[in-house]
């Protein structure tokens, strides 16, 4: 996690055309009335998500934030193995047991003040980021490439794509019908959705907070709640209602 933090902090570069402004000692002069991020965003347990943030700056030291955003949510019991080394082709990895990924659509109404004064251009402004807003969990099944058993006569085999289901429940969890897991694409037209809401707090860091482009790191804390159990994994016991992360969020655009 620290080589991460480190390679997002050299990330921080981005070029852009505008206006100059100015700004006395005092933190008084002209500033910028919008601002539009994109964001990229890293979570605990190998989650990545993207999505964009539109601010309107009411103080120099105060903005208000409407954001929108997707991201995989991943269970912390989500291990990759490989198959059995009797039927190891060129499948890919899969995670043993899960029955569908779960995708956060995120939306978020929230402010970021600074705590540091924002009045020397090019200097670190840092401050607070903070929003909450609905969300909506889509569910895609989990597909797996099985080699279910054929006509015993012949001994051969036959290879399916299949998700899980209460009729294929032990064919499913044997591992040793499993060769991988199938393309992501697999399943990408039996989504269901799960509605939910999330809150975020995260500490912001804003390199040359006076600059039309815009360069800031934030580390924080995200929940998200739904409605009911995310089933993610094959039996209720191991899903989660409420999920609770660690996240980095890397944020570059501009002011205007």
């Amino acid at each position: 996690m620290l080589r991460l933090f480190c390679s997002l902090l050299l990330l921080s570069a981005f070029v852009s055309e505008g206006r100059a402004q100015i700004v006395n000692q005092e933190g008084f002069g002209f500033v910028y009335n919008r601002e539009t991020t994109f964001n990229l965003r890293l979570a605990t347990n190998r989650s990545f998500g993207f999505g964009m943030e539109w601010g309107k700056l009411r103080t120099y030291d105060k903005t208000k934030t409407i954001s929108l955003s997707i991201s995989e949510m991943k269970h912390p019991k989500e291990q990759k193995q490989n198959a059995a080394p009797s039927l190891r082709r060129s499948s890919r990895p899969y995670v043993y047991a899960k029955r569908n990924s779960l995708f956060v659509l995120r939306s978020g109404w929230g402010k970021k003040r600074y705590f540091s004064e924002k009045a020397k251009q090019k200097g670190v402004a840092v401050g607070i980021s903070y929003s909450i807003g609905p969300s909506l969990g889509l569910l895609k099944p989990y597909y797996l490439i099985l080699n279910l058993k054929g006509d015993p006569s012949s001994g051969v085999g036959r290879t399916v794509l299949a998700k899980y289901s209460e009729e294929n429940h032990d064919s499913f969890l044997d591992n040793t019908l499993i060769l991988g897991a199938a393309p992501f694409t697999k399943g990408l037209g039996e989504l269901s959705v799960l509605p939910g809401g999330n809150a975020q707090i995260a500490y912001h860091m804003d390199w040359g907070a006076y600059d039309e482009m815009v360069k800031a790191l934030e580390i924080g804390f995200s929940l998200d709640v739904f409605a009911r159990k995310a089933p993610i994994f094959v039996g209720d016991e191991q899903n989660r209602q409420v999920f609770f992360n660690f996240f980095l969020n890397l944020q570059f655009g501009k002011r205007k």
